[in-house]
């Protein structure tokens, strides 16, 4: 029987030689060397992409979606080379400016007038009012004493004492006069009692002086024969029934007498005011 030679197993194949082992380990490192290699070319071109997208940061896309920007929808939406108007867009346009155009010649107005009242060139009249005074000089006629019971008197109060007026009514109901309005009203003359009527209402008028104390007389262009007696402050208390002067005699307008000789009242005053 042969023997195998010396050094060699009988129990398999002889085992590799020192240079065969080599080669294939120096195989297996180069194997893993060529897996680290690609695993850290992998990781560089993984980071280089990430810093692509971090330096572009455009903004068009989020999230896998594509954002539409201000270019885009000029794209998408071209404007229309000739752009039409609607006819109900142009008569609204047309109100618009209309209405602003009248609330600001309403307010230019209203500045005018308002300046024109505090500078004194205008003077605003609410109401009808009573009819304003035109004499400028007193009456220099001589008038009977009419009855009392065909005087008609409207009586005012021009005072602060509450009540004036309606006593002083009550007074003149009782001497037979025909009292037809009591209420309040104020007079610029300083006077204890203002007696105003028309041309009709003279006489009346002259009647009711004879009645009141230091009254003074101013006429006005009412067409009937009613007066209107005022009661101031100043008013003190009626003349008694059975001590007034009853005789003819003449208007007492001591303002106007004798009538002023340089220029002429403004319009709507017939005297001075005290």
């Amino acid at each position: 029987m042969t023997r195998p030679p010396a050094g060699q197993s009988t129990d398999g194949p002889a085992p590799e030689s020192p240079a065969a082992e080599s080669e294939v380990l120096l195989t297996a490192r180069q194997h893993r060397r060529a897996q680290r290699e690609a695993r850290r070319q992998a990781k560089d071109e993984a980071y280089e992409l990430r810093m692509q997208r971090k330096r572009k940061k455009d903004g068009t896309t989020w999230r896998g979606h594509h954002i539409v920007d201000t270019d885009g929808l000029a794209q998408a939406f071209p404007e229309p080379e000739s752009p039409e108007i609607l006819s109900s867009t142009v008569r609204r346009r047309i109100t618009h400016a209309t209405v602003l155009l009248l609330l600001l010649a309403l307010v230019v107005a209203g500045l005018v007038l308002v300046g024109m009242v505090q500078r004194g060139e205008l003077e605003l009249k609410l109401g009808a009012g009573r009819p304003s005074p035109t004499q400028w000089a007193c009456p220099t006629e001589t008038l009977d004493y009419p009855a009392n019971k065909a005087v008609s008197v409207n009586i005012f109060n021009g005072s602060t004492v509450e009540g004036l007026a309606g006593k002083v009514g009550a007074e003149l109901k009782k001497r037979g006069y025909q009292v037809k309005e009591v209420d309040n009203k104020g007079v610029a003359l300083q006077a204890p009692t203002v007696i105003t009527s028309g041309p009709a209402g003279r006489a009346a008028a002259f009647n009711l002086q004879r009645n009141f104390p230091d009254s003074e007389y101013v006429e006005d262009n009412r067409e009937d024969a009613t007066v209107d007696v005022v009661v101031t402050g100043l008013f003190v208390d009626l003349v008694a029934a059975k001590q007034v002067d009853q005789s003819a005699g003449v208007l007492s307008c001591p303002r106007l007498s004798p009538a002023p000789s340089e220029g002429i009242p403004s319009e709507g005053a017939t005297v001075p005011a005290g």
